[in-house]
């Protein structure tokens, strides 16, 4: 009875951790602690009860996403539950390898055995799945500045392997069969990365930051719940209150506004009601404006930012599936002319890849109109901030019920504000030039594949001892 309470008091105390750690509003530090309770009694147990123990409190973590995907997102019931349930198993698998190299004394290995799997389902489900690098442990510590800066040589897998490297460490400190010479040689070599980590991080949190920056305005103004068409008395009402709004950041000296995703939608007969103002503003004040509406031409419609006064018009590449279906996925890049400005929309973010070639395109500040769905405010935006690390690029997103936010290139948000379609809210930041591109920004998820040779070593670690035994 006694070694079953402790079971179930691992399983449920992980799986607690878990939900407060991770989702769309976690609390630093938790998920690095959340691992513990299973990787402390996994040894001790069958591989069997390890199994069950790590996916249970995984899935228990994940379940409180269900609401989420199911009813904000509108993703098929069926769906979900194989995106909850499958990485739920993943993580249980993942225990029960690290449980085999610990009671083989592959204490090395077990300690790289749980962060390199675990990388390597994220970087998968990025690749392959849906929605791309939004199914990351990595942003649960978004506000952590001197760790996400790992993010800048090795994308984001480099701070999910940091987070479960720590409990994985512990595991192995606290193995039965783990010798002293093990203790020492793993739990040293893991504190010394852990210190050069924190060396990086802080080296980049204090370099001078270039003192060429760009004054951006990030702007949402009150509006109906559903898209605004322009030629409408409401829609002609939303263009006057944005236009005021826009001057008195102009007052304040933005240099750009940005507009939320889909505040409008237009057709290419009503769109010079929306042009016609904001590009004489613009030229009045000598600023840029972007503005985010759906567009329709030619019978297709896109989701799009139009920069004023040029009319450039970027379509979002990577739609929400299900949610987004009836819209045309766009395939050009586009900058602000003139500038090192890029545009992109929202979901876009989502993917590192998508961000690394605007870079490599020679972006250096991304102009995001946005849409969130409330609850994922910070989650989403937070996603963004670390895009912006990755690759050496600064950050103006402005959604509209989300979090705007504007950062720089070490993922410090200059400034942020709620919003909601009851309200008006506005930011103005000045965001330095990005020093350069970032080793991520060159060399792609050159870590991702690290990590799964990484993977195929543990796991030959358990079969070789195995055969030979």
């Amino acid at each position: 009875m006694k070694s079953w309470a402790i079971i179930a008091a691992a399983t449920v105390s992980s799986a607690v951790l878990w939900h407060f750690g991770t989702g769309l509003q976690p609390l630093a530090g938790l998920a690095v602690l959340a691992p513990i309770p299973v990787l402390l009694i996994a040894p001790r147990v069958s591989a069997g009860i390890a199994f069950l123990v790590g996916a249970l409190s995984r899935l228990g973590g994940e379940l409180q996403l269900w609401s989420y995907f199911v009813d904000t997102l509108e993703q098929p019931a069926p769906v979900t539950a194989l995106l909850l349930g499958g990485t739920a198993v993943a993580f249980g698998a993942a225990v029960v390898l690290t449980r085999a190299l610990l009671v083989r004394g592959r204490m090395t290995l077990a300690a790289l055995a749980l962060p390199a799997v675990w990388v390597v389902l994220e970087y998968l489900l990025a690749v392959l799945g849906p929605f791309g690098a939004w199914w990351s442990i990595a942003y649960t510590q978004a506000d952590v500045l001197p760790l996400i800066q790992t993010a800048a040589l090795t994308g984001l897998w480099g701070v999910t392997f940091l987070i479960l490297l720590v409990p994985a460490t512990i595991g192995v400190l606290t193995a039965p069969r783990a010798t002293r010479v093990q203790r020492l040689r793993v739990g040293g070599g893991v504190a010394v990365l852990l210190i050069a980590v924190a060396a990086f991080g802080w080296s980049r949190s204090v370099v001078p930051q270039d003192p060429d920056s760009t004054r951006v305005g990030l702007l949402a103004v009150s509006q109906p719940e559903d898209y605004v068409p322009v030629d409408t008395p409401e829609g002609r009402d939303m263009i006057e209150r944005a236009a005021r709004e826009i001057e008195r950041l102009a007052d304040h000296g933005a240099q750009v506004v940005v507009l939320p995703e889909k505040a409008w939608r237009a057709d290419e007969y009503t769109l010079p009601l929306l042009a016609e103002p904001l590009v004489e503003l613009a030229h009045r004040r000598g600023i840029h404006i972007i503005a985010g509406l759906v567009l329709t031409r030619a019978g297709d419609s896109v989701n799009a930012a139009i920069e004023y006064p040029s009319g450039v018009v970027y379509a979002k590449h990577y739609l929400i599936p299900g949610l987004e279906d009836e819209l045309r996925p766009g395939t050009e890049w586009q900058r602000v002319p003139g500038t090192p400005w890029a545009l992109a929309v929202c979901f876009d973010l989502d993917r590192p890849s998508l961000v690394r070639e605007n870079v490599r395109r020679g972006a250096e500040l991304l102009l995001v109109p946005a849409l969130d769905f409330t609850d994922d405010a910070w989650l989403h935006s937070r996603m963004a901030v670390l895009r912006g690390v990755e690759s050496g690029v600064g950050v103006a997103r402005a959604p509209q019920l989300g979090q705007l936010v504007a950062s720089d290139d070490r993922g410090r948000v200059l400034g942020t504000e709620r919003t909601g379609v009851t309200v008006t809210r506005s930011v103005v930041a000045s965001i330095p030039r990005p020093v350069g591109r970032t080793l991520y920004a060159r060399c792609g998820d050159w870590f991702a594949w690290t990590s799964a040779v990484l993977c195929a070593v543990t796991v030959a670690g358990v079969v070789r001892r195995r055969s030979i035994s």
